[in-house]
């Protein structure tokens, strides 16, 4: 079985969901395999809609800057914008996760 970090999901409306996500996985991928509410990810990853955005405030400079292409679909269909979203199938899940808190919006579109 590969290593796995935890990682903090937290709902809009402050519930934890503290999950065991497996390295290399996207964010997104250890969101569903651990039935997070309000991840719902329709496109299944492929960077061609909203539904698994996530807010990256405390980890920021862990996760990076969007792609010109994450941006493009933030920009478009992404609720509630802020300056540290991010959609959770283009964030990989690595060591430097652990622990890290990752906020929810309170909806997807």
């Amino acid at each position: 079985m590969a290593e796995a970090i935890a990682i903090i999901f937290e709902s809009a409306e402050g519930v934890r969901h503290e999950v065991a996500a497996r390295l290399g996985a996207s964010l997104m991928e250890a969101a569903l395999m651990n039935n997070v509410p309000g991840i719902e990810a329709e496109c299944g990853g492929s960077c061609i809609c909203a539904t698994c955005h996530v807010y990256c405030d405390q980890v920021a400079d862990i996760v990076g800057a969007p792609s010109d292409e994450e941006d493009d679909m933030l920009d478009l269909a992404a609720a509630d914008r802020r300056a540290a979203s991010r959609l959770s199938c283009q964030i990989k899940v690595t060591s430097a996760l652990a622990g890290a808190i990752i906020q929810l919006p309170a909806r997807q579109y």
